[in-house]
């Protein structure tokens, strides 16, 4: 048997480069959410709607800073606007995949797309 450097055999750099191309395929193939189908917009904790993402629109969320403006448009959803001092709900973007969620804490207004499976995550480990 030949020893390559390291300690290595050649078939066991053939069974670590399968494993490494065996896990990039799953992760790919399986951590991924499904096509979302409508928007779930909370406000203070409590569901304010359910909205299909198949209409674009605009929708006005009251809380207790102000109101912030959720846009939907082309089946993908984001908060437009949040009174927030730091915006970071806002600069998260477009949510485009089942399970994905934007959430402005001090306002206390969240969105959550739905439908189809969501992506993995560490709740469902």
């Amino acid at each position: 048997m030949r020893l390559l450097p390291g300690g290595l055999k050649a078939g066991d750099i053939l069974v670590l480069a399968s494993g490494c191309l065996l896990t990039a395929y799953f992760a790919a193939a399986l951590w991924q959410g499904g096509a979302a189908d409508k928007a779930v917009i909370r406000s203070g904790g409590k569901i304010f709607r359910e909205v299909p993402l198949s209409r674009d629109q605009i929708i006005s969320v009251p809380g207790p800073l102000g109101t912030s403006q959720i846009a939907i448009h082309k089946l993908q959803a984001r908060i437009a606007s949040d009174p927030s001092p730091r915006q970071y709900c806002v600069r998260q973007g477009w949510l485009k995949r089942a399970g994905e969620i934007a959430v402005c804490l001090p306002n206390q207004v969240s969105v959550e797309l739905s439908g189809g499976k969501k992506k993995y995550d560490s709740l469902n480990y």
